[in-house]
């Protein structure tokens, strides 16, 4: 009996070495299984979730970079407003205009600035008789610019009066050629017939008939460039400033969302994503001496009250093109970040729409106007 038995053992023993190694079992397999799925979709959440997150981030640099590149290249030319203008035409340095309504929801500033900002050029006239088409200067004025004479061809050029004459107007035109003769003797502007087409500086600057062509003896005429920052708001501009502009022609996009620069009737996009453009204004308006702090401009203000702002603060809202995809639920009612806000005199949305923006404010000081707040006007 022990004998069989341990026969037995012996016969179980050598078929399980024979069996060979035992496999999984189906429950092993589905527990497995599951997870590795769960790893699976663990990691492509994550991805996911890191790859929403760098494509908002993505758009919000592009955001800010196209802010602060316009920001730059807007204060840049301001703080030039007004360059090779005698004091006495201060007034027509810079123009405002408030909340301009294009037919949409954000009533954006536009703001137009004159002076000789890029080319310098600054000469005494020696004689014009007032929309003719020559100006002659004295003798030997062009030998003191490095400019060749083809360089004045479709140059925009300011006329300006005498400032000890009483006139306080002046025309804008545009050059064809210049007359210099060897030596230095006979120098003249040679323009087209009537104002330059496109060009309207601030002010409504233009000499009628309260002027004689008398007072432009001795008078300036310079190099200049009319600059107006605008912005685009619904991509088929409906403003007064520039009717009928054409998509793809003279430098405008027809897109909504544009801010724009406009030299001498050539408008020039400076960024795109920009849901909202406000100015503010400093200076004396009082005359007691004092600045009178920031406000929006005012169109009742005089020519003097214009002539004494000193400081332009300058407010850009970007707007991400594409709603932010990583942002979920219902965003906290005191952030803002996710709505248009409120700056300076325009109202800002109350919803939100999940487009983060970016708002930009900056101050610039008015160099070539806060000199003569310390000289008193003479420069």
């Amino acid at each position: 009996m022990k004998h069989q038995a341990i026969k037995v053992f012996q016969n179980k023993t050598d078929r399980e070495k024979n069996r060979g190694p035992a496999g999984f079992t189906m429950i092993e397999v589905l527990i497995a299984s599951t997870i590795m799925v769960i790893v699976i979709i663990g990691a492509l959440t994550l991805y996911s979730r890191s790859n929403q997150i760098s494509v908002d981030q993505q758009q919000y640099a592009e955001l800010q970079h196209d802010v602060r590149s316009a920001m730059f290249l807007m204060v840049r030319d301001l703080r030039m407003a007004g360059a090779g203008l005698p004091p006495e035409f201060g007034m027509y340095a810079l123009e405002g205009f408030n909340n301009e309504d294009q037919g949409s929801e954000v009533r954006p500033d536009r703001l137009i600035i004159l002076g000789n900002l890029e080319d310098p050029l600054n000469l005494r006239i020696q004689e014009y008789q007032g929309s003719s088409v020559t100006v002659s200067v004295y003798d030997g004025s062009f030998e003191t610019f490095p400019y060749p004479a083809e360089f004045y061809q479709n140059k925009i050029v300011l006329i300006l009066p005498n400032p000890k004459s009483p006139c306080r107007e002046g025309e804008v035109r545009q050059l064809t050629h210049i007359t210099w003769s060897e030596g230095g003797t006979n120098e003249k502007f040679n323009m087209s017939p009537g104002l330059a087409p496109g060009v309207d500086p601030p002010g409504g600057l233009m000499a009628t008939s309260n002027c004689v062509s008398d007072d432009f003896d001795d008078g300036l005429i310079m190099f200049c460039n009319v600059k107006e920052f605008w912005l685009d708001t619904a991509g088929n501009y409906g403003g007064t400033l520039f009717p009928g502009l054409t998509a793809g022609q003279n430098g405008y996009v027809g897109e909504p969302g544009i801010l724009y620069v406009t030299n001498n009737g050539l408008h020039l996009p400076l960024a795109q994503n920009i849901e909202d453009l406000q100015f503010e204004y400093n200076g004396d308006l009082d005359g007691d001496g004092l600045l009178d702090g920031f406000r929006p401009w005012d169109a009742s203000w005089t020519a003097d009250q214009s002539s004494s702002i000193r400081q332009v603060r300058v407010i850009v809202v970007g707007r991400t093109p594409n709603r932010f995809v990583s942002v979920s639920g219902k965003v906290p009612a005191n952030i803002h970040n996710y709505r248009r806000p409120s700056v300076s005199d325009s109202t800002g949305s109350s919803t939100d729409d999940y487009h983060r923006r970016f708002v930009l404010e900056t101050t610039a000081n008015i160099r070539n106007l806060s000199l003569n707040l310390y000289n008193r006007g003479q420069r």
